[in-house]
């Protein structure tokens, strides 16, 4: 079970597997199964955010999106070093991350009108894509591949939390939220990895089936793809604003 994803652990999975508390061991299609159903409880937590934010005289940061961003965080954090507990983690993250999606599809819609639709579309027409791809043995997952995606993911992550810090000073990166070549690019790179990270996603429940790890991982496998998603949507709606500019 050897990875790069750094959502995995060996020793933590050997421990998980010898658990025998289902009667029956993880799928592939059960995990995308309830990956269905994690965005079903999103939506929901995404319509309760967006009539409060598209009816706004001035749509901004409300405390629905700050509860939702800051306790998606936090269960994110939970379940990735408490994996077992994805079954009850993982609904209330869905939840939690689509009170914060509703809140900046909102404001989104309200500079860019008709903006969110295309997002969705995009984000989901990449998934399947992705999974057909990997499905077909299109696209290799070697250990040099996981190793180069989660390098890049990592470098991105950097690079948005240095952007941040530089912000408390007043100091920006243009590319980074405005339009232009140069911001389109960087836009289009970051998407690139993310949907690169769907392939790791299929890949680790692949791996998790194969090594025969309990039903209630197919959260777990849920939750990953979850974040990759919401991760990727929200790169495709920076993209999409960067065109209108």
């Amino acid at each position: 079970m050897n990875s790069g994803n750094p959502m995995l652990g060996e020793n933590r999975f050997r421990a998980i597997a010898n658990t025998r508390g289902d009667a029956a061991p993880m799928t592939f299609n059960g995990a995308l199964n309830k990956t269905a159903l994690l965005f079903l409880i999103l939506l929901l937590g995404a319509a309760w955010t967006w009539a409060d934010i598209s009816t706004a005289a001035a749509p901004g940061f409300s405390a629905k999106m700050l509860v939702g961003l800051i306790g998606g965080l936090i269960l994110a954090l939970v379940t990735v070093f408490k994996m077992e507990w994805a079954r009850y983690t993982a609904p209330a993250y869905a939840f939690l991350e689509g009170m914060f999606l509703g809140g900046l599809s909102a404001y989104f819609e309200a500079m860019y009108p008709g903006i969110v639709i295309p997002a969705i579309v995009l984000t989901f027409g990449i998934m399947v894509g992705m999974l057909v791809t990997y499905r077909a043995g299109l696209i290799p997952v070697t250990q040099k591949f996981r190793i180069g995606v989660v390098a890049a993911t990592g470098g991105i992550a950097v690079f948005y939390l240095i952007a941040m810090g530089l912000g408390f000073f007043g100091i920006h990166i243009p590319f980074l939220f405005e339009g232009g070549l140069l911001g389109i690019g960087f836009s289009l790179f970051v998407i690139v990895i993310a949907t690169l990270n769907l392939i790791l996603d299929f890949d680790m429940i692949d791996r998790m089936s194969a090594a025969g790890m309990p039903r209630h991982m197919e959260w777990y496998g849920a939750f990953a793809l979850m974040v990759t998603l919401v991760w990727l949507y929200m790169e495709i709606l920076r993209l999409l604003a960067k065109t209108r500019e």
